[in-house]
């Protein structure tokens, strides 16, 4: 892999052995066992296996970092500056219903002294199209061998905008239609196909001008906030001020579509 480090190839390497199986079931998707995690939120067997997988194998190859999973919660290490942030299957609901549009996604978070953290690598894997998104921090950002670039759009109403809708059970479901109504009349399209982590990798890739989505979670961005950033974009809270990490609100764009599309949000 181009300029991939030593741990970047951890990183690849994990995702890339925890899709095996996954892959499996997706091919059996009508025989997975599936529980209840909330209202229309679905875990699958498969999803609790990958993150598992990924536990173990980041976990031996970086003993005393710390882990943040989506299903398992924060396990501290005893290395306090570093944690994996990792969504196992970001779009279970996609795979779920067989679309091949999901990803296993890895950050890494650093801590300093003072408190201030940042995302210093992560990887994004979608085993369907075997699209590995990666980066490190000052590197670049790379699909599979090939270094990706936001695009170049100015204008609005040339720009095609990816977001994240609320489902059975979460709340935001007035803002979003809110949301949808305001930048709606301002692009030229916006699309909702179920995976964030994907979302700013291609957002980073230059195939969306821009993606935004407000309640999502740590596990949901930190990767995809590495990728947009290193690929040349910008990524901010929807607010004026806002830590984009903790993924409250999150606006990935490329900067000169940015203060236009920050401004219709806000008002809407």
């Amino acid at each position: 892999m181009a300029l991939a480090s030593a741990l970047l190839q951890v990183m690849t390497d994990a995702v890339r052995k925890t899709a095996r199986p996954m892959m499996r079931d997706f091919g059996e998707v009508s025989q997975l066992q599936v529980s209840r995690k909330g209202p229309g939120d679905f875990v699958t067997a498969a999803d609790l296996k990958a993150e598992e997988t990924l536990f173990e194998l980041l976990t031996k190859a970086r003993p005393g970092y710390g882990f943040l999973g989506e299903e398992r919660g924060l396990v501290e290490g005893t290395d306090k500056s570093h944690t994996w942030i990792v969504d196992p299957i970001d779009g279970t609901t996609n795979f779920m219903h067989a679309m091949p549009h999901f990803a296993i996604t890895v950050g890494l978070e650093r801590r300093a002294p003072d408190g201030s953290s940042e995302i210093v690598a992560g990887v994004t894997y979608n085993p369907v199209m075997n699209e590995l998104f990666w980066a490190e921090k000052g590197k670049g950002c790379y699909l599979n061998d090939q270094r990706i670039r936001v695009s170049g759009r100015k204008d609005l109403a040339d720009s095609l905008v990816a977001t994240g809708l609320p489902f059975i059970g979460k709340t935001g479901h007035a803002q979003a239609i809110k949301d949808i109504h305001a930048v709606g009349q301002r692009v030229a399209g916006i699309r909702r196909l179920g995976s964030a982590a994907l979302d700013f990798a291609w957002v980073a890739a230059g195939r969306y001008d821009a993606f935004y989505e407000r309640n999502l979670k740590p596990w949901d961005v930190a990767a995809g906030i590495l990728f947009v950033t290193e690929a040349g974009g910008t990524v901010t809270t929807i607010e004026q001020d806002g830590d984009p990490k903790t993924g409250a609100t999150i606006l990935a764009t490329n900067a000169e579509l940015h203060p236009a599309l920050r401004k219709v949000l806000q008002a809407s």
